[in-house]
């Protein structure tokens, strides 16, 4: 008798034991099924995520170069320790930037200046405690702070698109009335004024005010839009006039080198967005030939990206383990019922080996058999993998997505802890005092995976049924191979 035949006559007469193995094999597959689609849904997550971050590289100061180069210059002279007033910072010229951003691979790039200003007519800043600030000043020069050293009473900052800085992108400010700063605006004096600062002036869109320069030279400018922000500052903003965020004044990157006086067109840093993040060591590599690396540094977002993807990382090794341990156990629990069946069928083994019959097919209708089960539960599972695959996967991103923003906000106090009690530097100090960061870049977790069954995962959860099915034939075939069927009948 034919053994398929035979195997499909077996699984109709024992209806209840076929179920049993259905129901089995349906159980294994789904988790299976579960862990590729979620590996899947993480995988391309990530690659979505990538691309909507977009790998970012900045050009800036390399500030180790520049701080190791000045420590050897003291250590040749009789200085014993480095002049902390004898750094300073570089900055970059325009033109090399310019170059740079004619790289292939740009999808767009952004210039950033800064540097604070005083009043001079037509606007006073806001202060939360005048008396306070000055007290603080006057303080400040009886330690032996440099005369006539000014913290300013506005900070500017200098882009080239103002939509491009990160409050606008994540919404912490907003354009309120007039039109935001553009390449247009490029060797101009336009301004962004904050809502509140405008108000408290009684100054509009059009409106000039002077501001001074760091010659103590009076500059007029021009408001062509307001803005209104969220940001609530903090307690060093009610002692210095420049951090408070209603003083915060946006322009064009060239209005910075206007008030500081500089020679030539220069920035602070560059941030250029990529097309593929792919190519991104490419891209540095290239970019290095036309900067002098000891002076800049062109730093990658690669940590960062790195550290918002860690949850769906985490998702996805996860995943990758649930597939091999599903497997690993569906191999066991099969044989297990393999070999309990083939206990229980012991007489049937016995007369197809004395009417002929060879191991080999007895063994292949076996094989039939768990084979025509495990097509029932391909389907079952192909049907409710999505189910399975987007509860689970969820659930695991919500938790590793908790789990990682309570290490980052960890890690935040204690780098709060360490910055406490820093003062920042004003017109004196480096342009802008930039401490870092990219204000350019705005990064955002991803929260929710679209997990959803595709073929090539059916494909290989076929693959993975067939090979469990396989290892459990030949796990148990040992069990006929030594059957004697003489044996069998006489028992």
């Amino acid at each position: 008798m034919n053994y398929i035949k035979r195997a499909l006559q077996s699984l109709w007469a024992k209806k209840g034991r076929s179920v049993l193995m259905i129901a089995v094999f349906s159980a294994i597959l789904i988790f299976v099924l579960a862990g590729l689609t979620i590996r899947s849904g993480a995988e391309l997550a990530t690659t979505n995520a990538k691309k909507s971050v977009g790998a970012t590289v900045t050009l800036a100061t390399n500030r180790e170069a520049m701080f190791k180069q000045q420590s050897d210059s003291d250590s040749d002279s009789e200085s014993t320790q480095p002049d902390p007033g004898s750094f300073e910072q570089t900055p970059v010229n325009l033109s090399d930037a310019e170059e740079i951003a004619k790289l292939s691979n740009v999808k767009s790039y952004s210039f950033e200046a800064s540097t604070s200003a005083d009043k001079s007519t037509g606007i006073t800043p806001i202060s939360s405690d005048s008396e306070e600030t000055t007290d603080t000043a006057s303080e400040a020069e009886g330690k032996g702070a440099p005369a006539g050293m000014s913290q300013g009473d506005f900070q500017i900052k200098g882009v080239s698109q103002s939509s491009s800085y990160s409050d606008f992108s994540s919404g912490t400010a907003s354009i309120v009335e007039g039109e935001a700063i553009t390449a247009d605006d490029e060797g101009t004096n336009n301004v962004l004024i904050e809502q509140s600062l405008a108000e408290s002036n009684d100054l509009s869109v059009g409106d000039t005010f002077k501001i001074k320069d760091t010659d103590d030279k009076d500059v007029e400018v021009t408001i062509k839009g307001i803005y209104k922000t969220s940001s609530s500052g903090d307690s060093m903003s009610a002692r210095f006039n420049f951090m408070n965020p209603s003083n915060t004044i946006f322009s064009s990157y060239t209005m910075v080198n206007t008030l500081t006086g500089s020679e030539g067109e220069t920035i602070d840093s560059a941030v250029y967005t990529l097309d593929d993040p792919k190519e991104m060591d490419s891209f540095v590599k290239q970019a290095n030939k036309l900067i002098d690396t000891d002076t800049f540094s062109l730093e990658t977002n690669d940590q960062m990206y790195q550290q918002m993807l860690q949850p769906l990382n985490n998702v996805s090794s996860f995943a990758k383990n649930i597939v091999i341990l599903v497997a690993a156990a569906g191999v066991i629990i099969l044989t297990l019922i393999i070999m309990l069946s083939i206990r229980e069928r012991k007489y049937e083994i016995g007369v197809l080996l004395s009417l002929g019959e060879s191991r080999v097919k007895v063994i292949s209708q076996f094989f039939v058999e768990i084979f025509v089960c495990m097509i029932f539960a391909l389907g079952i599972a192909a049907a409710s993998g999505n189910v399975v695959g987007n509860a689970v996967g969820n659930q695991l991103l919500s938790q590793q997505t908790t789990t990682t923003q309570n290490a980052d906000g960890q890690t935040a106090a204690g780098d709060a802890g360490a910055d406490q009690g820093q003062a920042p530097g004003g017109n004196g100090g480096p342009r802008g005092g930039r401490t870092g960061g990219n204000p350019f870049t705005q990064i955002e977790e991803v929260k929710e995976m679209n997990i959803a069954v595709k073929p090539t995962e059916i494909l290989s959860l076929a693959g993975i049924g067939l090979g469990i099915s396989l290892f459990s034939i030949v796990l148990s075939s040992a069990g006929i191979l030594r059957l004697n069927p003489k044996k069998i009948l006489i028992s």
